[in-house]
């Protein structure tokens, strides 16, 4: 059964998350001070500036009210300012009105200031701190200034607005703080909560709880980390379980040949049977079989080693099978098999160990020669495509069982027919690991009238004018079909 780690702190953000958390948190409170100092400026001058606006519209109104009064008056010394006295008073606002030489004719309350306005507004950004604010107007009659009227505001005056408007931008202000820490948060969350479960999941696999996983769903890269390491884990389980079965398949492969030769050893030493030649014999086919297997091991061990090892270079693989055909065609034709070779285009350019390549392909003539009955058929085809170089080893033999094709390349694994008819299950292993090695794959079909394909797919390599490809161990003219094989 999968069990699934426990976090070491449930809830926690730990030293990742943590981190993750307080960038966050600083780039979402610089965000939020930015546009914070942004509003509030922008507010303050807005406000400003339409505080004037309004003052200057009063001051026109004022303005207006006296130069009714004058022309119904005639001049100023009768005129009635009641009515401009009354709009400035409307706005709060302390009137006083000069005449075109720049005297006061009308002051409601208190002084003017020592200079006078000269009928412009010079605004608060001209004031005191503290001091009233001001607005002016020219008093026009019949197209001519007579006059002018001053307004003075109270200090503080359309303060009221930008309070409250300042209160709104606090109360956003600490609402968008917050959602910002808490979409931090969340986003902290959501991005180390998978790395936590797969540094838990790694620390109680390598505590020796080869079932832990991660289980995780998460987005993006994240949830392929989760994945991949899920992988990884179920990879190295089954490494594992390889592992015990193979020395559970070795012990009982050197097992029985070693307690024959132990049991016939003792009955001579004895004296329960004489050494005869049959014997003897038997004794020496016991001995080679446990060479066998021995020899198998260690090819295996080998060919999982030759990606290490591999003197690449550019062969011809339609060349390449010929010459393997040749060398396994005795083999074959012992076996009562008949041979057939189907070439493909030439040169077929792979860049390749010549030996190992040829080792792998004799595995699969002599697995056939093992396997099949006399009077079948073995057809060695290579093809291409604009990518791959493929070399195909067809039989018309029994075939292998459905059930049974997705283990033949796995080691020490022996189908039914294949533990009666002998052999260590180490040859098609060996097959897949030198093919993959190269960066090929190698597959095997078989249909249910019988019959088995084996398919070597490499990747096609440029040609070159050359055909004579150096090997690990001297050199091969693939021409000529003539090869010295290593390791077969």
């Amino acid at each position: 059964m999968t069990r699934e780690p426990r976090p070491s702190r449930p809830g926690g953000l730990g030293p990742l998350g943590r981190r993750l958390f307080a960038a966050f948190a600083v780039v979402a409170l610089a965000s939020v001070a930015l546009l914070t100092a942004a509003a509030l400026v922008g507010t303050d001058l807005g406000l400003s500036s339409a505080h004037r606006a309004d003052r200057q519209r009063t001051a026109s109104r004022v303005a207006e009210a006296a130069a009714d009064a004058y022309r119904a008056a005639g001049g100023w010394p009768a005129a009635d300012l009641s009515a401009a006295r009354s709009a400035a008073a409307g706005a709060d606002a302390v009137l006083t009105v000069r005449n075109a030489d720049d005297e006061v004719v009308f002051r409601a309350s208190g002084t003017d200031d020592e200079h006078g306005m000269s009928g412009t507004d010079r605004g608060p950004r001209e004031q005191d701190a503290g001091s009233p604010a001001r607005a002016g107007a020219p008093v026009v009659v019949g197209g001519n200034a007579v006059g002018s009227v001053h307004l003075a505001f109270p200090a503080g005056s359309g303060t009221s607005g930008l309070s409250a408007a300042w209160g709104w931008i606090a109360a956003a202000t600490a609402a968008a703080l917050a959602a910002a820490l808490a979409v931090s948060w969340f986003v902290t969350r959501r991005l180390t909560a998978p790395v936590v479960r797969v540094a838990a999941t790694a620390r109680a696999l390598a505590a020796g709880d080869r079932a832990a996983r991660a289980r995780v769903e998460a987005p993006g890269e994240l949830g392929d980390l989760a994945r991949a390491f899920d992988a990884m884990a179920d990879d190295v389980g089954r490494a594992e379980r390889a592992r015990h079965r193979l020395a559970a398949d070795v012990a009982h492969e050197l097992r029985t040949p070693l307690a024959s030769l132990r049991a016939g050893l003792e009955e001579l030493r004895d004296g329960f049977a004489d050494p005869s030649a049959r014997r003897l014999a038997s004794l020496h086919d016991q001995a080679l079989r446990l060479g066998r297997v021995v020899d198998d091991l260690g090819e295996l061990a080998e060919a999982e080693s030759a990606r290490f090892s591999l003197h690449l270079a550019e062969v011809d693989l339609a060349a390449l099978a010929g010459a393997a055909v040749a060398e396994r065609e005795a083999e074959l034709h012992t076996a009562g098999m008949t041979v057939r070779t189907v070439p493909g285009p030439a040169p077929l350019t792979v860049r390749a160990d010549a030996d190992r390549l040829h080792q792998a392909l004799g595995n699969l003539l002599s697995n056939t020669a093992r396997h099949c009955r006399p009077g079948d058929s073995v057809t060695v085809t290579t093809s291409a495509t604009s990518t791959e170089a493929l070399v195909e080893v067809a039989d018309t033999g029994p075939g292998i069982p459905a059930e049974e094709l997705p283990h033949v390349f796995d080691r020490l694994w022996r189908g039914a027919r294949a533990r009666a008819g002998g052999g260590s299950g180490i040859g098609l292993a060996v097959v897949k690991e030198l093919v993959t090695a190269h960066g090929g794959t190698v597959t095997a079909d078989s249909g249910p009238g019988g019959g088995t394909r084996m398919t070597i797919r490499l990747p096609r390599a440029a040609t070159h004018g050359g055909r004579t490809v150096p090997g690990a161990g001297g050199s091969r003219d693939l021409a000529s079909g003539s090869n010295t094989p290593g390791g077969i």
